[in-house]
């Protein structure tokens, strides 16, 4: 199978080349250093390729989408573009029981974002098993590392050349204050939510890695479940998918009261949810890495399904050291 990255030179881009050159069950099409402007050889490559990977910024990805005319090239889409258009197919495999062989058969995948995907992970299940009413009034805080701004942002980051943090880039940093962050439709749609969440989003001095906190009363959950109650629907919605587990409630004792390691799950695919708390308010979190199972490994996962292929396939399944 042929299959070219558009954007290659991007965060997420470097990452799925990186990944794609390890393995010898696909041709990766590239542009030679030289001719890397040539928008000919672009279109070329673009409608040879069995897979195209966008991973451009939104528009972009919709300018680059009308350049592919052969109607077998499948692609695959890292920005937010079309996430929730219904055109196009979610990747986010376990979401459902169905979407696996939505992606399998599908010509257009939009992947997640990555704090929609911790978001969805956690949320999606106690929607549909009847416990998180959808009219529930969800609030939601990440933590996360300074890669998943993209390139320009990092490098803004490493060399503190900010107009307006440069002083205090190591100290975390709430952004999007205006409550309308991009990820907020997906949020609401692929949770089956009346309404959006309340998001506050908070970079930190550190490369990547993330963790998605939602709080829940548990007075205003339908039957007020307990903790296990809760734990339980997770543990069930999940036990058969590779890339989602839930932590044991004896293991999450282990804890720091004081600590929720974001960087745990970076070098892999994993997302691991914990379901902290009491009876009465619960935290349910999903750690995950922004750079993996957040953004080039989802999209490998779903290359792999697409391309009928073992979906574990170029993923690293072990936390790097």
């Amino acid at each position: 199978m042929k299959v070219f990255v558009d954007g290659q030179y991007g965060t997420t881009g470097l990452k799925i080349h990186e990944r794609l050159n390890q393995r010898n069950d696909v041709e990766v099409l590239s542009i030679p250093e030289e001719q890397k402007k040539d928008s000919e050889i672009r279109i070329k490559l673009m409608n040879e390729a069995d897979i195209v990977f966008l991973c451009l910024p939104d528009q972009a990805a919709r300018e680059a989408l009308k350049l592919i005319i052969n109607p077998n090239t499948r692609v695959i889409d890292s920005s937010s573009a079309f996430r929730t258009h219904d055109a196009w197919t979610y990747g986010l495999p376990e979401l459902s029981a169905l979407q696996r062989g939505k992606i399998a058969n599908a010509a257009r995948v939009s992947v997640p974002g990555c704090h929609a995907t911790a978001f969805v992970l956690a949320i999606n299940p106690l929607v549909q098993r009847g416990i998180l009413p959808r009219d529930y009034p969800v609030s939601c805080h990440s933590l996360t590392g300074y890669s998943g701004g993209g390139k320009a942002f990092i490098e803004q980051y490493e060399t503190g050349r900010f107009s307006d943090i440069s002083d205090n880039r190591s100290h975390p940093q709430h952004y999007s204050l205006t409550l309308d962050h991009k990820h907020l439709p997906e949020m609401k749609k692929f949770t089956d939510l009346e309404f959006q969440p309340a998001f506050l989003p908070t970079v930190c001095d550190y490369y990547n890695g993330m963790v998605v906190t939602v709080p829940l009363a548990t007075r205003l959950l339908i039957n007020q479940p307990s903790l296990q109650e809760i734990h339980a629907a997770l543990t069930n919605y999940y036990q058969e998918e590779r890339f989602v587990s839930v932590i044991p409630l004896d293991d999450t004792k282990e804890i720091s009261q004081y600590a929720l390691d974001p960087t745990l799950s970076n070098g892999t695919n994993n997302s691991e949810i914990l379901v902290l708390g009491n009876d009465e308010q619960v935290l349910v979190a999903c750690r995950l890495d922004n750079l993996g199972k957040g953004s080039s490994g989802a999209a490998i996962q779903c290359m792999n399904i697409m391309l009928g292929l073992d979906e574990e396939l170029g993923l690293i399944l072990e936390p790097t050291k």
